[in-house]
């Protein structure tokens, strides 16, 4: 896989899980933990797309 097409799956990745978690925010029944969950995962994408993208630049 391209490093191009690695960071778009990350990007599509990153949208669902916000996605995600615009959901979860709407509705009472879910718990705390499963929105702190969401954001990790979606943090942890987002900091392997940083890196990437600072890997890239360098060359």
């Amino acid at each position: 896989m391209s490093l191009e097409s690695h960071l778009a799956e990350l990007k599509r990745k990153h949208g669902e899980l916000e996605r995600e978690l615009d959901d979860a925010r709407l509705h009472p029944s879910v718990d705390e933990a499963d929105i702190a969950l969401l954001k990790r995962r979606k943090l942890a994408i987002k900091d392997e797309m940083e890196k990437l993208r600072a890997g890239w630049t360098r060359h």
